[in-house]
């Protein structure tokens, strides 16, 4: 396979060949890397980096909040945990989450099982598509139609609630651990809106009864070793755009979040699990808490491996006509609705459109 490199002029740079090229490998960044990559191909430089992206090092004297959720079924504890969640999801829209109750064995586990299928040529092969139909797919990060710089990473997809796939589409690489991670994520994602419900003053059920906790989008990142890290990302600016989002990381590091205006590093903790709020979240509740931009670096280390289980609403044609808008019973004549209600379909349509580095699609639904 030919690719063109970052040495590339402009004149000879034939960008759709390139992406074909990487696309029909179906090996992914890996492939390339493990071939004997000097200079990432062209289609992976972002032009602005020099400019802005990485004007400056992040400020390592932050750091987001970490919150322990022992002891959240005793009232004065719990209390003061929701009172911690409120506060994050305030200021940050991120927090770092500790005794979450899913055993580390688990956490290391999944991490490994992810690192496994990234690491089979065939069975990454055997599931390269772009068919988003499909409930479990591989692919690199590359918009195909669009001039959208592509990210340094591969990821394997898998659709995993309300309607998982048959046991047999999971790669066998991480299949038992699939299943049981996000057995156990979907059961912290319930206490986390109960929590979260509570925050906002609410019944601890509502946001499950609105179906904030039924869907569950996964994605198995692969981050591999970069020749020229300071020449692209790993994942651009952008926030998520869901209601929330659970990640696991190993102790590689490269997660930033934008805060007060600086870039905040997230620090890998053993045994932790990053939560941070998506856009629709921060839609509903009407801007009390927020959707923050984050991105990760590429680094010339590697693999970086992490686990993002996004939770949305399921997008099934039953469901394409769901409307959301800002939740009434936290409005007031003091506190009006600032966005317009969105059918969640036209929302991701939008976002997708519009691309995700840099861009916040929830300014396009605001009253």
């Amino acid at each position: 396979m030919v690719v063109t490199t970052s040495a590339a002029t402009e004149s000879n740079y034939d960008r759709k060949n390139e992406i074909k090229a990487i696309d029909e490998s179906k090996i992914g960044i890996k492939g390339l890397v493990d071939a004997g990559l000097a200079k990432i191909p062209r289609v992976f430089v972002h032009e602005h980096l020099k400019l802005e992206v990485k004007s400056g090092p992040a400020n390592t004297n932050i750091e987001i909040p970490v919150i322990d959720l022992e002891g959240r079924l005793n009232s004065t504890r719990r209390g003061e945990i929701i009172e911690k969640i409120r506060h994050a999801c305030e200021k940050w829209g991120f927090f770092q989450l500790i005794n979450h109750e899913i055993p580390i064995t688990v956490l290391e586990e999944m991490i490994a099982g992810i690192r496994r299928f990234h690491e089979d040529t065939k069975a990454k092969e055997e599931l390269y598509s772009r068919d988003d139909k499909k409930k479990v797919t591989f692919n690199t990060k590359i918009d195909m139609t669009q001039a959208i710089t592509a990210y340094w990473r591969d990821t394997l997809t898998c659709v995993m609630a309300p309607h998982p796939p048959a046991l047999e589409e999971l790669p066998t690489a991480c299949r038992d651990i699939m299943q049981e991670y996000t057995k156990s994520v979907m059961s912290l994602g319930t206490d986390l809106f109960e929590l979260i419900s509570e925050a906002l003053g609410l019944n601890p059920n509502h946001l499950k009864d609105i179906g904030c906790a039924e869907g569950l989008y996964v994605m198995g990142h692969y981050y591999p070793a970069c020749p020229e890290p300071e020449l692209t990302m790993g994942t651009g600016i952008h926030t998520d755009s869901g209601f929330l989002t659970v990640l696991l990381q190993d102790h590689m590091g490269g997660l930033q979040v934008l805060h007060d205006d600086q870039w905040i590093d997230v620090t890998p903790i053993p045994g932790a699990l990053i939560i941070n709020l998506g856009d629709l979240l921060q839609l509903i509740t009407n801007n009390k808490f927020i959707s923050v931009y984050h991105r990760a670096l590429a680094k010339n280390v590697g693999p970086r491996i992490s686990i993002a289980s996004f939770f949305r609403t399921c997008i099934e044609p039953e469901n394409s006509s769901r409307m959301y808008g800002p939740i009434k019973e936290l409005l007031s004549k003091d506190n009006p609705p600032l966005f317009r209600e969105v059918n969640v379909v036209d929302y991701f349509h939008f976002k997708h459109e519009k691309g995700v580095e840099g861009t916040q699609a929830l300014a396009h639904f605001k009253l």
